[in-house]
């Protein structure tokens, strides 16, 4: 059989931009000479940073041939900027853009039309590069990453070819499926793969919640709790009203406001660390029920517990269809992977798809491959396990480097998760330590950035700190707390 060819596209784009990475447009219809519309062309380019430093020009003659013109006019274009200093020249080395010579470039003038309102500020830490120990919450380590495993489920990624279609917005079947035998090994939650969603992470799936309910909804929120998750309610239009907490987690009575959900964190409240008790676990979904709402399960850090029984999860006490379970795997193995998932009612799923589809149409796939190896190789429940042993360590070190400061702060939410509330006695103000801290480069939250009406307490998040820079911190910390009592 003869071969057929098939001719390459022909790509379109203007002469000048095959020599420069500029595209360059003489007007030969009158106005300006033609070396001076190129000058003032390169010359912006060169201000603009469009042209590099240490950039090799073409010749003139090359140029000239792309742009239709003698090379007396590129000539005469390059001696003027070389004259002067836009462009230097050099024999043997060409015409070159000399470094000093780019100017930052001018922010953009404008304004926003004038319905427009501009955002709060994210609810969301940032702490920068500063130098000095930052306890800070929702992150965890990479030096119990196993390397090699790594490596193995990307270039296991890689051998599964490049696909021309788009991913199953709901998920490829072998990560929906290992990741429901994962929540049944790890937490205790039975679910099969076509129950589960892949998400971008928690804050994607809340997103994806958000659009199930009616316009302008009622939704309970802990108080403290985790901002970014009030702030995505509030954006949508709807209305957030506080859920009071206590040591058995949130307060269900019977004077609790109807709503159409719920969002909670029962496992290791964000951010007090106490768990939600058994008999108030099966209140609320008695409330979900006789209130006709869902209940959002916020399970981000789960998986560690350190001497605690385990508790169910609401979506494993759930009968009625209530619960949506929300998971990530940035506290089990890392951020960057930017993954979550979502366990709920397969009534509720063909809603989160086409909510997904129209927000950026599922998941990458090679993601999904690299994620689906660790899972079904067992890699990332031996991660687990290394991991849990190393926060064990260091909640460990803080609790015994903290103990001290008794009855000055009292340390709260020990038994799971990745931080910890440590509560000040009367007189000492939170706002106040985290200054001192500061000072002394030590970076901590304070209980007070996540809600109204609380006691005076600060946060630290371990997760992402060594052994060492955890007895460190804690050691200044308790020398600051004396100095200020």
């Amino acid at each position: 059989m003869a071969r057929t060819e098939v001719p390459l596209l022909t790509k379109k784009s203007s002469p000048s931009t095959d020599l420069l990475p500029v595209d360059l447009h003489l007007n030969r219809q009158g106005g300006a000479p033609l070396h001076t519309q190129l000058a003032e062309q390169l010359r912006q380019g060169v201000l603009s940073g469009a042209l590099p430093a240490d950039l090799r020009l073409p010749g003139s003659r090359p140029l000239a041939t792309s742009l239709g013109v003698t090379r007396g006019v590129v000539a005469e274009a390059y001696a003027e900027l070389v004259a002067e200093g836009t462009l230097s020249a050099a024999v043997g080395s060409g015409t070159r853009v000399p470094r000093g010579a780019v100017q930052a470039v001018q922010k953009r003038v404008g304004s926003a039309p004038g319905w427009f309102v501009p955002p709060p500020p994210l609810p969301i830490d940032h702490t920068g590069r500063l130098p000095g120990i930052h306890f800070k919450t929702g992150v965890t380590t990479s030096a119990t990453l196993d390397e090699k495993a790594w490596r193995q489920a990307w270039a296991y990624a890689a051998r599964q070819g490049i696909r021309g279609d788009y991913s199953a917005v709901a998920g490829e079947d072998a990560l929906r499926g290992a990741l429901a035998a994962f929540v049944g090994r790890s937490r205790g939650l039975l679910a099969r793969p076509e129950d589960v969603l892949v998400t971008a992470g928690t804050l994607q799936g809340l997103n994806l919640v958000e659009r199930l309910l009616p316009r302008g909804s009622i939704i309970l929120l802990e108080n403290p709790g985790y901002r970014a998750a009030r702030q995505v309610f509030l954006d949508s239009g709807h209305t957030a009203l506080p859920l009071p907490l206590d040591e058995d987690g949130p307060v269900i009575s019977p004077d609790l406001p109807p709503a159409h959900a719920v969002y909670v964190t029962p496992s290791h409240q964000f951010p007090l660390g106490v768990r939600m008790s058994l008999p108030r676990r099966l209140a609320l979904l008695d409330w979900a029920e006789a209130n006709d709402a869902l209940i959002i399960e916020d399970d981000y850090d789960g998986e560690f517990r350190y001497g605690a029984p385990p508790l169910p999860p609401l979506a494993s006490l759930d009968r009625a269809g209530r619960v949506l379970y929300l998971a990530s795997l940035s506290k089990v193995l890392t951020p960057s992977v930017r993954t979550g998932f979502l366990i709920t009612s397969p009534a509720l799923i063909p809603a989160l798809v086409r909510a997904r589809t129209l927000l950026d149409s599922g998941h990458p796939v090679p993601v999904q491959q690299a994620l689906s190896f660790l899972l079904n190789r067992g890699e990332l429940d031996r991660h687990i396990r290394r991991t849990r042993r190393w926060h064990a360590q260091v909640r460990e070190a803080l609790t015994r480097e903290l103990a001290p400061l008794e009855p000055l702060a009292t340390l709260r939410g020990i038994e799971a998760g990745l931080h910890v509330c440590l509560h000040l006695a009367p007189g000492l103000r939170a706002r106040k330590v985290q200054r001192e801290l500061a000072q002394a480069q030590v970076y901590v939250s304070t209980l007070g950035e996540y809600g109204q009406d609380l006691p005076e307490a600060l946060l630290l998040g371990y997760g992402d700190l060594t052994l060492a820079q955890a007895v460190a911190g804690a050691q200044i910390i308790v020398k600051v707390l004396r100095a200020l009592a």
